[in-house]
């Protein structure tokens, strides 16, 4: 072969290598479900980013937990962080029937007590001791956490300290331990460690009451890789762990164990597979009623997603310009058609991932804004100024923070706009 010859033909394969290579169109207009909300929210929305909510979707998610954790004769508790607004906790509450609660954070437990004083409170959490005596100088109503609270303890030295903390108020707390089922974040992580705490529990039985254990288990059925072990393997070696303590505690510490003791374990990665178990009796899940995209996971493929971040199109600007490039951007945008449309929208840098319409990105080289986001797209999303860019949060408990109150949705039309939670 004569060199000229195998030079061209050498490049007319890269070439035909780095055409293959080229983006595809992913743009697409919005699918019947956001073109009807994208007109409720032109016709009724404040027209500003706002965190939508939609009732239908999220009563079938509240029936399937609902509904698994009742054939399991188990307890449903809402997780408070991930649904932080006390209307939306109240119609969790009814409709899935619960008077539990898991809270997180002083301020927020103040208003739990204010706006749930009928309700079991365990902490998800152990809070400094400065926090809890904090919630008891600030507590309004007729809450009675003798009763009604538990607190969160993982070392003999925060127990100490809660035990002088109930000795000054003249109250007594109910301490439920920490337990180590294998996530590695803290509590008890042998039966020497738990040793420890129930001995300081048995020496102050006016100031501490034993009131059961909180055995998280977020490594099962996300965040571990599966050569490590399916989330069933895992939640059953998590549950032994789990038993273990138990029957340790029965065995030495008799004169503590109650059988209304709380047994709380799960999570939105593992509360269905909970129901196949029968140690736990309280189970804990918030998250997956409205599952943003961090919990696509398959323990969870029977959930639908109810929340969604909606924000207007300000500004159209054809293909990608990008600064200090000017004209010479073009090369992107013949490049890459998914960039022959630029959109500014009001607002951004959330955590959050593009819905819809399909085909929306972030373009890097421009980098962020909390004030106008570029996205980008093809011309084929059909995107108009005024129209909404629609995102599905990557988590809920702080993102629902962000948006002033959340837009409630019953039918496809704005029903509602529920407050959250301040600190």
């Amino acid at each position: 072969m004569k060199r000229r010859n195998f030079v061209l033909g050498t490049l007319g394969a890269g070439a035909a290598a780095l055409w293959w290579a080229k983006p595809a169109d992913r743009g697409a207009p919005y699918t019947p479900y956001f073109r009807a909300l994208n007109a409720e929210l032109k016709r009724n929305g404040p027209m500003e980013p706002v965190l939508v909510i939609d009732l239908d979707r999220l009563d079938a998610n509240i029936d399937r937990v609902a509904a698994t954790l009742r054939g399991a004769g188990k307890h449903y508790r809402i997780v408070e962080k991930s649904l932080p607004s006390p209307k939306l906790i109240d119609y969790v509450a009814r409709r899935a029937q619960t008077d539990r609660l898991m809270s997180f954070h002083q301020p927020f437990l103040n208003h739990d007590a204010e706006f749930f004083p009928g309700f079991d409170v365990l902490m998800g959490k152990p809070l400094p001791v400065r926090a809890a005596a904090q919630f008891y100088r600030t507590l309004k109503g007729p809450f009675d956490p003798a009763r009604q609270l538990q607190w969160l303890c993982d070392t003999p030295q925060r127990l100490r300290e809660y035990a002088e903390l109930a000795r000054g108020l003249g109250t007594k707390v109910r301490a439920n331990l920490e337990i180590d089922v294998g996530l590695h974040r803290g509590g008890a992580r042998d039966n020497g460690a738990l040793k420890a705490m129930l001995d300081v529990i048995a020496a102050h039985p006016e100031q501490l009451e034993f009131s059961g254990f909180m055995g998280y288990d977020a490594h099962v059925g996300m965040g571990v890789p599966g050569i490590l072990g399916g989330a069933q393997e895992l939640l059953d070696k998590a549950m032994a762990r789990y038993q273990g303590f138990v029957d340790f505690t029965r065995r030495e510490f008799a004169a503590l164990w109650r059988e209304d003791l709380t047994l709380n374990a799960g999570g939105s990665p593992s509360y269905t597979l909970h129901a196949g178990e029968r140690l736990s009796n309280d189970i804990s899940t918030g998250t997956a009623l409205l599952k943003p995209t961090h919990y696509d996971l398959d323990t969870l493929k029977a959930h639908v997603p109810a929340a969604f971040i909606a924000t207007p199109v300000l500004k159209k600007t054809g293909s990608i310009e990008l600064p200090a490039l000017d004209g010479r951007s073009k090369l992107f945008s013949w490049w890459d058609p998914n960039q022959r449309e630029t959109f500014f929208v009001y607002g951004g840098w959330w955590r959050a991932d593009y819905e819809s319409p399909t085909g929306l990105q972030f373009n890097e080289l421009f980098g962020h804004s909390a004030n106008q986001e570029i996205v980008n797209a093809s011309p084929a999303v059909g995107l108009e100024v005024g129209d909404q860019v629609f995102l599905r949060p990557q988590i809920s408990e702080s993102v629902l923070l962000e948006f002033g109150d959340l837009v409630i949705l019953r039918g496809g039309r704005i029903i509602d706009r529920w407050p959250v939670f301040s600190a």
